[in-house]
C-alpha cells in the first residue's frame, strides 16, 4: 500500500479550539488515517490557544506580507498531532471566537484572515514549507479559497474540498476580490465569483479535484434547488466528482466504558450505571426523580436544528409524561423560549444555555432519548454519540441522520434492527409520541438500545473511504487524467 502524505487545512481542530463539530473531525481524522498509511500535517491558524500549545516549533517559512503584516510558518506537534501553524498576529493573535468579536458580529477582516490560511496553504503544497504532500484536503469555506491559490498555474498535488456545512459560504463583496492576489480570471463563473460576490466556499466547490461532504444523504440533497443554497447547479455539474462519506467519533473520547466526565461507567453489558446517570442529570437540571422518559437537546440552538418546531411541540412531552432537558446556545429567541419552557415547568423541563462538553457527556449517558429535529443536518455527530451511550435518537430524515439512525418502524422493530426513530418534515409531534408508546414497549426500547451501542460509529470505515479516495485523486494525477 502506497503511503500517502495530506496536508490537511482547517480552521479549527480539537482539542486545540472548537467551536463545532468540524473540529472534531479534523482532529480525529489524522489517527484514523494512520492506520491506512496515510500521515497528515493540519495547517492552522495561530490562535493564542493553538501557539500556546505547539511544542518544539520550528520556523519553516516566512511570509513580509501577509494581508497586512508579516508572517511565518511555523512546524511542530501539539496534543499529538503533527501541525503547521500560520503566526501573524495582525490576523490571529484575538480573544475569544476565531470568527466573530466580542459581541458576536464577524470580524470585518475576516476576508484577509481566511485567505492568508489559504495562501499558506497553497505555498505549503508546492512544497513550501520543507515537505511536498500528496494531496491538500481544505475544510469548508475557511479554507476553500486553496484551491484557488493552488488552481494558479504550475505545478501542485492533488485537491479535495470537504463542505460539513453549504449554509456557510464565505461570502464577501466582489471588490475585494483584486486585494487576495489572484489572477482576474478566476474572478469568473468556473471559479471564485458568485452572484458578484467572492465565494471562499465556491472557489472550493468549482476549483478541487474532488468534492466531499459529510453524508450520501446530504451529497445528494445539496445538488437540487432546496437544499443547494443557490449552488446546486455547480454541485450537479461536478456529481461525478462529489461524493457522502459519513462523519465517525472518537471511540476512546466517547466511550461509557471509561468516561470520567459522567457518573456511573456502563457498557452494552453491563447497563447497570446507566440508572444512575439518569439520576445525574434530572439532578443537574432540577428535575422530579423516577422513571418517566428523559428527552434532550445538545445542540446549537438554531432555525437549521429545527428547534423552534420543538419548542412549538414541548406540550407534547409533557402531556405524554415525559420530561425535557436542554443544553445549547444560539439564537436569542430560542434561548429565551427554552428558558421560559423551563421556568413555566419546573421539575419537568430543565435549560442550560451554554457548551459545557463535560455535561453534555453527562446528558449523553443518561438521557434516554436524543432530539434532533434539524430542518437539514449534512451529517451530524450528536446522534452519533447518543448511539454509543444507548441514548435513543429521535431525527429528521434528512442528510446524516437518515443515514445514520435505522426508524423503529415495524418491520425494523420485528427484525430487531432499529436503533432509533426517524421522521418526516412536519411530523415531529407525531414522533415524539410514537417514542412514548415504544418507550412503553421496554423490551423494544433496551433492543433499540443494544443496537445502537453496537453499531460502527468510528472512523475506521470513513478513513478507508477517504484513504481510497486520496489514492485515486493521485493515482489519476500520475495518469495525467486529472
Amino acid at each position: 500500500m502506497r503511503p500517502v502524505h495530506v496536508l490537511q487545512v482547517a480552521s479549527e481542530m480539537f482539542p486545540l479550539v472548537k467551536t463545532g463539530g468540524l473540529a472534531d473531525v479534523t482532529g480525529a481524522l489524522p489517527a484514523a488515517l494512520a492506520d491506512e498509511g496515510v500521515t497528515v500535517t493540519t495547517m492552522q491558524p495561530g490562535y493564542p490557544a493553538v501557539l500556546a500549545a505547539l511544542q518544539a516549533a520550528d520556523a519553516v517559512h516566512e511570509e513580509a506580507d501577509l494581508f497586512g503584516g508579516p508572517a511565518r510558518l511555523l512546524r511542530g506537534e501539539a496534543a499529538g498531532l503533527d501541525l503547521l501553524v500560520v503566526e501573524a498576529p495582525h490576523l490571529y493573535d484575538r480573544p475569544g471566537n476565531p470568527y466573530t468579536r466580542p459581541d458576536g458580529s464577524d470580524w470585518p477582516d475576516n476576508a484577509a484572515r481566511f485567505a492568508g490560511l489559504a495562501r499558506m496553504a497553497a505555498l505549503a503544497g508546492r512544497a513550501g514549507a520543507g515537505f511536498a504532500p500528496d494531496l491538500v484536503h481544505a475544510h469548508d469555506w475557511q479554507a476553500g479559497l486553496a484551491m484557488a491559490y493552488l488552481a494558479d498555474g504550475g505545478a501542485r498535488p492533488g485537491t479535495v474540498m470537504t463542505v460539513h456545512n453549504l449554509a456557510f459560504q464565505g461570502l464577501f463583496p466582489g471588490d475585494g476580490f483584486a486585494s487576495l492576489g489572484l489572477p482576474p480570471g478566476l474572478f469568473g463563473v468556473d471559479g471564485v465569483e458568485f452572484f458578484g460576490m467572492t465565494g471562499f466556499l465556491k472557489a472550493g466547490l468549482a476549483l478541487a479535484d474532488r468534492v466531499t461532504t459529510v453524508s450520501p444523504t446530504y451529497a445528494a440533497e445539496i445538488q437540487t434547488p432546496e437544499h443547494g443554497m443557490r449552488l446546486d447547479g455547480l454541485l450537479r455539474a461536478r456529481g461525478g466528482r462529489l461524493s457522502g462519506i459519513v462523519n465517525g467519533i472518537d471511540e476512546a473520547v466517547w466511550n461509557p466504558a471509561a468516561d470520567r466526565l459522567i457518573a456511573a461507567p456502563f457498557s452494552a453489558t453491563a447497563m447497570e450505571g446507566r440508572s444512575k446517570n439518569k439520576a445525574e442529570v434530572q439532578a443537574r437540571f432540577g428535575l422530579e426523580a423516577g422513571t418517566r422518559p428523559v428527552f434532550g437537546v445538545i445542540s446549537r440552538l438554531s432555525w437549521q436544528k429545527g428547534l423552534d418546531l420543538l419548542l412549538g411541540c414541548v406540550d407534547e412531552i409533557l402531556v405524554q409524561g415525559g420530561q425535557l432537558v436542554v443544553l445549547g446556545t444560539g439564537e436569542r429567541g430560542l434561548e429565551d423560549g427554552f428558558a421560559a419552557a423551563a421556568a413555566a415547568n419546573p421539575g419537568r423541563i430543565g435549560c442550560v444555555i451554554g457548551y459545557d462538553e463535560a455535561l453534555a457527556h453527562q446528558m449523553q449517558a443518561g438521557i434516554d432519548a436524543l432530539l434532533v429535529p434539524s430542518r437539514f443536518e449534512p451529517c451530524g455527530l450528536t446522534q452519533l454519540c447518543a448511539l454509543r451511550y444507548g441514548a435513543v435518537p429521535v431525527v429528521s430524515r434528512v442528510g446524516g441522520l437518515a443515514d445514520t439512525v435505522i426508524d423503529a418502524n415495524e418491520a425494523a422493530v420485528a427484525a430487531g434492527v432499529a436503533n432509533g426513530i426517524q421522521f418526516a418534515e412536519g411530523a415531529l409531534r407525531p414522533a415524539l409520541r410514537r417514542a412514548s408508546a415504544l418507550w412503553g414497549r421496554q423490551q423494544v426500547w433496551r433492543r433499540m438500545q443494544s443496537n445502537g451501542m453496537a453499531a460502527d460509529v468510528s472512523w475506521k470505515r470513513p478513513a478507508a473511504q477517504y484513504a481510497a479516495l486520496y489514492r485515486e485523486i493521485i493515482e489519476t494525477r500520475v495518469a495525467g487524467r486529472a
